[in-house]
């Protein structure tokens, strides 16, 4: 997840005019506060979707089966028309049957090791020779740099790679650690995150006019100027890239593919994929991770002329054309303006080496509770509430912009549906398991007052800050992107980016439980605070003649 900081405040007191338009019902919230901290089911829901469905890869078995126990929860709580609603296609339905990596010579090691999404499945095992042929791969956002590797390699890999276990993470020192693994904010960081940078113009580029800082920290200066339309971009040219390395490697003849981890340290595998998910590109050679300490021995033994064999067998159960994905939708409708709809959702996919405790099923199972914690009560709200439990995000918000073009706009043509000027307001969680400390408003200035009534009740519970942020590559963008207001959480870091995003550590045991009881007392109560407002959220964007106007 990328943060990018725009403008935040601390969270104090409402005006009195705005608290007469928008106080918070304390009675509501004493009575979400009880069913959330002394009944909660959070913790529950998160264990089916961990331990028992494990991973849930969009379009995956697993996912599907996870689906239909999400949706049978829903319906026991009394969430009415549980459904799924499919998009696509989207890609291969991938799913891991079993995998095993060794290093047989000069010593027999056994890799800890696992494989990219997508690969293709090995003929059995398969015994072959490593060769270092490394290639150096920028952040997502380099995609110039990206590219120019490449097309710089397609000449000095061309007849060397074939019959190969090609290593193709570069080796790089190894440092240890110096940050914590688990943190949360602290007061000095939540009042620099209230501190409002210097303004910058909105730059109107396109994306071969992007010019981006190599120094990380410019960088996201730098990205902040530009439009969500134009960081969208930068994530599809990085799918693009990843796909075209996965089709050479196999053009070149690569028998399979190994990659160092990126982060670096104390054996944590970070899986993601290895190259297309699209029936209509051709599958990347077998691709495993391996731990640093692992990766960088073979490599050190390559570097002084010691022959490096392997063993590695993958069996991957793979589609054979492209499949259809599906969003998990459910209502609560409301009693005096049902047309009218509050959502709440997170992304229910995850990555496949861990089992997608954190990243998201934390989220997922939050928002599962709010809407059991809502039932429960029968609080009286006068707008439907709706949750949406998306697939594909990790792929590129794919889920729920699919809803949005279905359901309110085409963002592309600007075209707008019928359904637009009935969404009210977006809330998304998707930052691990951590407590929520505040709100980014995606730089909508009008509802912060709203948001400053509303979370004071939970100012004890340390939601403090309210921040005008931008920040993306989560499903509130979706949102955002379209003219709706959409906004995501503040949470505290603990392990996320440390340890358990995209990870085989990403599992239950990471899981904080008091967090998730904060966080879905936090979001009920809002939700209930938003259903209850006479007026909608306000808006950044104008609709005009049925077009949506930019912002």
């Amino acid at each position: 997840m990328q943060r990018i900081a725009v403008f935040a405040v601390v969270l104090g007191y409402a005006s009195a005019q705005v608290r007469g338009q928008s106080a918070p019902d304390l009675s509501a919230v004493h009575q979400i506060k009880t069913e959330a901290f002394q009944n909660s089911k959070v913790m529950d829901h998160l264990e089916y979707l961990s331990d028992l469905y494990g991973p849930r890869l969009t379009a995956s078995p697993e996912w599907q089966e996870a689906a239909q126990w999400a949706m049978k929860e829903l319906k026991s709580y009394g969430v009415e028309n549980v459904h799924e609603e499919k998009w696509g296609p989207f890609g291969r339905s991938w799913s891991v049957e079993s995998y095993t990596a060794d290093m047989i010579a000069p010593r027999y090691s056994h890799l800890v090791a696992a494989p990219l999404a997508w690969s293709s499945s090995t003929n059995g095992p398969e015994t072959a020779d490593a060769l270092y042929a490394p290639l150096t791969i920028g952040r997502w956002y380099e995609f110039k740099k990206n590219r120019e590797n490449l097309e710089k390699y397609k000449t000095e890999w061309h007849g060397k790679l074939k019959g190969k276990v090609v290593l193709l993470t570069e080796l790089k020192e190894t440092k240890a650690p110096t940050t914590p693994v688990f943190t949360r904010y602290t007061d000095a960081q939540l009042a620099d995150i209230a501190k409002a940078p210097t303004p910058a113009i909105r730059r109107n580029l396109t994306i071969d006019q992007v010019d981006i800082p190599s120094d990380p920290k410019e960088a996201e200066k730098y990205l902040d100027t530009l439009p969500n339309e134009l960081l969208n971009a930068l994530y599809e040219k990085y799918d693009e890239f990843s796909a075209d390395l996965g089709a050479l490697l196999k053009e070149e003849g690569a028998l399979a593919v190994f990659r160092g981890d990126r982060r670096s340290h104390d054996g944590i595998l970070n899986a993601e994929d290895a190259g297309s998910y699209s029936a209509k590109r051709p599958m990347a050679p077998p691709t495993f991770v391996v731990t640093d300490e692992q990766y960088s021995r073979m490599v050190r033994l390559l570097q002084k002329k010691v022959a490096v064999n392997v063993r590695f067998e993958l069996r991957a159960k793979v589609s054979s054309g492209d499949v259809d994905a599906a969003n998990i939708l459910g209502e609560i409708p409301g009693k005096k303006k049902p047309n009218e709809v509050v959502m709440i959702g997170a992304h229910f996919d995850s990555w496949h080496s861990g089992t997608g405790a954190i990243d998201n099923g934390a989220g997922s199972a939050v928002m599962m509770e709010v809407m059991r914690i809502l039932k429960k009560l029968n609080l009286p709200m006068d707008r439907t509430v709706r949750i949406g439990l998306w697939s594909g995000e990790e792929q590129g918000l794919f889920g729920s912009r699919a809803y949005i073009k279905m359901h309110f706009a085409d963002v592309k043509t600007a075209e707008i549906r019928a359904e637009h000027s009935q969404l009210d307001a977006y809330l998304n969680l998707d930052n691990g398991s951590g407590k929520i400390r505040g709100i980014y408003l995606e730089n909508n200035d009008a509802a912060r007052p709203l948001f400053e009534a509303w979370l004071a009740p939970f100012r004890d519970l340390d939601v403090t800050t309210i921040s005008m942020q931008r920040t993306f590559g989560t499903d509130h963008q979706s949102f955002d992107d379209a003219g709706l207001p959409g906004f995501q959480f503040i949470q505290d870091p603990l392990d996320y980016e440390t340890l358990t995003h995209h990870s085989d550590v990403d599992t239950y045991s990471h899981a904080v439980e008091e967090d998730l009881m904060q966080a879905s007392a936090v979001i009920a109560s809002l939700v209930y605070d938003i259903a209850n407002r006479e007026e909608m959220v306000p808006r950044k964007s104008i609709v005009k003649d049925g077009k949506l106007l930019s912002y």
